[in-house]
C-alpha cells in the first residue's frame, strides 16, 4: 500500500496498489473490492500498447505506469493501529469523470458516512473532488 494523506482522527489514507493487498482488504473488511480490483488491472493491462519500435525485452517498461493512470483508484482508511474503516474506489488518478461510479463502504459493505465523514472529507479536499454521501454510498 503507498500512503495517499492523513485525516483527521489519527487516520490515514492508503491506496492499493496489488491483488494481495485489495484481497486482504476484501477478507478484513467482509466485501469484494478484490473483484473489481481484478477487473480493473485485467481492463487496463489489455489496454496497454508499447511505444512503437522499442524491442521486445522492454515492452513492459511503462506497464506499470500505464495500470496506475488508466485503473481506478482503490483506497483503504485505516486507523492508527491499521485497522481498515473504510474502502473506496475512485476514477482514475482521482479525476471525476461522468460515467465513473465512485464508491465508499464500510465493512460488511455498510455506510462509512455517518463515522468517518471526516476523514471522507479530508480525501475530497486532498484530491479537489467532491464525495457526498448521496453520490459515493451505494447502498443509501
Amino acid at each position: 500500500m503507498r500512503y495517499l494523506c492523513d485525516a483527521p482522527g489519527g487516520k490515514t489514507w492508503f491506496r492499493i496498489e496489488t491483488e494481495a493487498e485489495a484481497e486482504a482488504e476484501s477478507a478484513l473488511m467482509r466485501h469484494s473490492v478484490d473483484k473489481y480490483f481484478r477487473r480493473a488491472d485485467t481492463a487496463a493491462r489489455e489496454s496497454y500498447s508499447a511505444p512503437p519500435g522499442v524491442p521486445t525485452f522492454e515492452e513492459a517498461i511503462g506497464l506499470k505506469d500505464h495500470i496506475a493512470r488508466a485503473s481506478p483508484l482503490f483506497l483503504t482508511l485505516r486507523a492508527d493501529d491499521g485497522e481498515p474503516l473504510a474502502t473506496a474506489m475512485l476514477p482514475p488518478e482521482g479525476r471525476n469523470q461522468v460515467h465513473f461510479k465512485t464508491v465508499i463502504v464500510g465493512p460488511g459493505n455498510g455506510d462509512p458516512y455517518p463515522e468517518h465523514e471526516k476523514a471522507i472529507a479530508a480525501l475530497a479536499q486532498h484530491l479537489g473532488i467532491p464525495l457526498p454521501r448521496e453520490e459515493c454510498f451505494p447502498y443509501g
